[in-house]
């Protein structure tokens, strides 16, 4: 199984083979409330390590969705314009945004892992 890494902004990527999957944690959602609509990007744009990737809003709020590392847009959750309550319902896993063909794996260097994200979010309380 591949390791999950997260940004201080709470999205997680799980890299698969040169291939990064992307969403945001669980604590995101939370903070969100209930999903109701999700941008997401168009198939081949390239997108820049901490730039917008994607859009999120909620009952609350609309939040950008930054990109953990930089690569190129090979796919999206197309289920999640029908169905963007699925972030809310599995964030880790149905509730994917993008995928990226990785441009810079040492970027992924600056990410922190599991154990690291979850002292971040317990600092915020």
């Amino acid at each position: 199984m591949s390791a999950v890494k997260y940004t201080r902004d709470h999205e997680w990527i799980r890299v698969e083979g040169d291939v990064a999957v992307i969403g945001i944690t669980d604590y995101a959602q939370t903070q969100l409330g209930d999903v109701v609509y999700v941008e997401l990007p168009e198939l081949g744009r390239r997108v820049a390590q901490g730039k917008e990737a994607a859009v999120v809003e909620s009952v609350k709020a609309a939040s950008e969705v930054y990109a953990p590392i930089s690569g190129e847009v090979i796919a999206v959750n197309d289920a999640l314009s029908g169905e963007p309550g699925k972030v809310n319902a599995d964030p880790m896993g149905e509730g994917w945004f993008l995928k990226l063909r990785i441009a810079d794996p040492k970027e992924l260097d600056a990410l922190m892992d599991e154990k690291a994200y979850a002292a971040f979010v317990e600092g915020l309380h």
